[in-house]
């Protein structure tokens, strides 16, 4: 063991003095979306900001954008200072959104009882948070950042959205594993997913990158656990219903109702002739 480590210091210098790109941190942009969530929302953390503390708290995230944004400068369209300004230009709107994202949650979901219960318990919520700052950090050509950001969320949830999607108002995600949105996807407004839902590309090809590759979900979709839904040129039409385990690669009309037909057979043990080996 000895030996094997005695050129790996050298080793290890030398390939990571080979990347060139600087980044962000990941343990602090982590600590950014955490507190921004919270100053939000700060029955989080039981904390009663006044109208100086939210002041001085909005200071300090500022400050933390920038910073994050700091090691991106090369590759930045604009100064850190400028694309900052415009971030949090976006949050009086964005608080709108998950607040209205929030109640969907209350609206949809039987066992939510109240608003505060959904942000603090409710992973689906917490992913949408996350993704809604993220793309506004996407929208101004900001690299890496904001998939950093999501990927925290993803991470802690299980809801793996990326920040290039495009999402409406009232947007509900219930209990949420196993969700994927890809880069392209475009939601419409009131749309409801449930677990292990995928939007994502037929075709994983570098040359697609700046290409539409997933697919568009228009208003007042629902779409059920463990459906998938692949392709830039498929449209799932407003008011639709997506039953469970769907595969779709095609276009369905609005006001459509798609589901799989199965079989499931109920029969007495007792009338079973054969033991029944079970493998796990």
């Amino acid at each position: 063991m000895k030996d094997n480590l005695k050129n790996f210091p050298e080793y290890l210098h030398r390939i990571n003095r080979s990347y060139c790109k600087e980044v962000p941190a990941t343990v602090k942009t982590q600590q950014f979306v955490d507190e921004l969530i919270n100053l939000l929302f700060p029955f989080r953390i039981k904390e009663k900001f006044t109208i100086s503390g939210i002041r001085q708290k909005l200071d300090e995230l500022v400050n933390m954008v920038e910073s994050l944004l700091a090691p991106l400068v090369p590759d930045l369209k604009e100064k850190p200072a400028i694309i900052c300004s415009r971030f949090f230009d976006k949050i009086p709107v964005i608080y709108k959104m998950l607040n209205e994202d929030a109640n969907a949650f209350i609206k949809f979901d039987p066992a939510a009882e109240s608003v505060e219960e959904v942000i603090l318990c409710y992973p689906g919520f917490y992913s949408i948070a996350v993704y809604r700052f993220a793309h506004v950090l996407y929208e101004l050509e900001v690299p890496v950042l904001p998939r950093v950001m999501t990927e925290y969320a993803h991470s802690i949830t299980g809801v793996d959205i990326h920040p290039g999607a495009q999402i409406g108002w009232s947007f509900f995600i219930d209990h949420g594993t196993g969700v994927v949105i890809g880069e392209t996807t475009i939601i419409g407004d009131n749309v409801k997913l449930y677990q292990g839902v995928t939007l994502g590309a037929l075709f994983v090809e570098k040359k697609l990158a700046k290409k539409k590759r997933h697919p568009t979900i228009e208003d007042n979709v629902i779409i059920y656990a463990r459906s998938t839904i692949l392709g830039g040129e498929t449209v799932i039409g407003h008011d639709t219903i997506i039953g469970g385990n769907v595969w779709l690669t095609e276009s369905v009309l609005p006001y459509s109702v798609v589901y799989q037909k199965n079989t499931v057979t109920v029969r007495d043990s007792k009338d079973i002739q054969d033991q029944i080996n079970w493998v796990i």
